[in-house]
């Protein structure tokens, strides 16, 4: 068997879509206002001093904390739809050719599941299903209804994006691996692959 694990943001994507979706949601001036409240711990990060995923949970409880579940799920929809235009079109030729082969397809991201897997839900396996792509990325969590701004995994960056796809399929021997990165978060993915595509599209 023969898997393709494609990042999302960067790699199918012209621009990061957790950047694009608040903006989409809250519009450019919420946006800025909550982005430069929250410099300081931009700045820390990119100086290495906070890590990646504390400070993408601060931001996202910051701006989606307490909404509904079904509410910030018909964003996703309308988001994927809408703005279908971020997707590289090199990119998505590679995924739809590998669903196409009979191949297990990937998309494998530190974005969160429920507004990149409406991205893909058109794509159909030639082996039947309506969905010929699967999903692994950043899960939210949901109280009562509501989103609570935390995570139920790690943030689905650097070696968290090895252990998810192990604890999918453990089997190593069993499987090619066939992955695509553009960042540093994939390069532990790329390295664990057999074959490893960086900046491919």
């Amino acid at each position: 068997m023969t898997i393709h694990a494609f990042d999302f943001d960067g790699t199918l994507t012209r621009r990061d879509t957790l950047i694009e979706f608040i903006r989409y949601v809250k519009g450019n001036k919420e946006f800025l206002i909550g982005f430069l409240k929250h410099l300081h711990l931009l700045i820390m990060m990119k100086l290495g001093i906070m890590p990646n995923w504390k400070t993408k949970r601060i931001i996202f409880q910051y701006f989606f904390g307490g909404m509904t579940l079904e509410k910030f799920n018909e964003y996703c929809e309308k988001f994927a739809k809408e703005k279908a235009s971020l997707l590289r079109k090199k990119g998505m030729v590679a995924v739809n050719k590998a669903v196409m082969d009979g191949d297990q397809v990937i998309i494998i991201s530190a974005s969160i599941e429920n507004w990149v897997e409406p991205f893909f839900r058109s794509i159909a396996s030639p082996r039947g299903g309506l969905v010929g792509v699967s999903i692994i990325g950043t899960k939210i969590q949901v109280v009562d209804g509501k989103l609570t701004g935390r995570f139920l995994t790690k943030n689905c960056y650097g070696e968290e994006k090895v252990r998810r796809m192990l604890e999918q399929y453990p089997d190593r021997k069993e499987y090619k691996l066939v992955a695509y990165g553009d960042s540093r978060g994939d390069h532990a993915l790329l390295d664990f692959a057999d074959e490893g595509h960086y900046r491919e599209f």
